[in-house]
């Protein structure tokens, strides 16, 4: 239908597509009332709308703070020593089963002593010969995308926290021919997705039915992956109440930063590309 200029009358043309509009509108949702009554599926009331209540800012009278009270190290860049990057700048000849053991060489109090936290990924990267993926190797299948939009594809890598369940994950890309780290977690893992430019962790909650959702986005300006997204979801079914308490008035509330739990090893979204 024409849309009329703003601030301005519809013409009698417009009035009259208009009204014809609305009459075929009205004639289908007569006919699907009249064909599904009766049946399942036919429409039903979804009951009494909450009332929309606005914003309230809390404690106005205090000064908006300045600078952060922690260092959480929201910008996690920084170059891999000991890997060289070929000449034409292509991560994909860049060995990953390399990267990992230079970030083992660099960790030797994670990964080399007797009760290091992660002692059996270092014992277990002498399974690493048949390439990541393969056997034992600790190093999970790499992905190459390209999340900084350089025109050039970047590297995600994981890798197993052993003997704990948790995984590594880390973003490389090339910045002047040095391969560069430009993103860092650790965590029990129940699925790892690329999106765009964007990389999206998905970790168990202690609260059932919930899940963490921690998503990952190039920025240009830090020249480095920074998290975006960190929200708690519901993943299993709703719990309905006929009579809720009245004296509920807040839901449960857990801190993404909290401990969690662990779960099997990483899905990797089929969006993404192999290498």
């Amino acid at each position: 239908m024409p849309r009329s200029r703003p601030g301005s009358r519809p013409g009698p043309r417009e009035r009259r597509l208009g009204r014809a509009v609305r009459r075929a509108v009205a004639g289908v949702l007569v006919l699907a009332a009249a064909a599904g009554c009766g049946n399942a599926g036919e429409l039903e009331g979804a009951g009494p709308t909450p009332t929309a209540v606005g914003p309230a800012r809390l404690w106005p009278e205090l000064t908006p703070a300045s600078s952060p009270a922690f260092e959480i190290g929201e910008v996690n860049t920084e170059p891999v020593k000991g890997v060289r990057v070929p000449a034409d700048g292509d991560i994909r000849r860049v060995d990953p089963v390399r990267i990992v053991q230079a970030e083992i060489d660099a960790n030797p109090g994670d990964y080399a002593a007797d009760k290091a936290p992660y002692r059996d990924t270092d014992r277990r990267m002498a399974d690493c010969a048949a390439g990541p993926g393969r056997g034992k190797c600790p190093v999970l299948r790499p992905y190459y995308r390209d999340l900084t939009g350089d025109g050039r594809d970047d590297l995600t890598l994981g890798f197993r926290l052993l003997p704990g369940k948790t995984t590594a994950v880390r973003v490389y890309t090339v910045d002047q021919r040095r391969l560069m780290q430009v993103m860092a977690w650790e965590d029990a893992l129940s699925g790892v997705e690329l999106a765009g430019r964007s990389l999206v962790i998905r970790s168990p909650s202690e609260v059932a039915g919930y899940e963490y959702r921690l998503q990952w986005t190039w920025d240009r300006d830090q020249r480095a992956m920074l998290l975006t997204h960190d929200e708690m979801l519901r993943t299993g079914p709703r719990g309905h109440s006929r009579h809720p308490s009245a004296s509920r008035s807040t839901s449960p509330s857990v801190s993404p930063s909290a401990s969690r739990s662990t779960s099997p090893s990483p899905s990797v979204s089929p969006s993404a590309s192999g290498g």
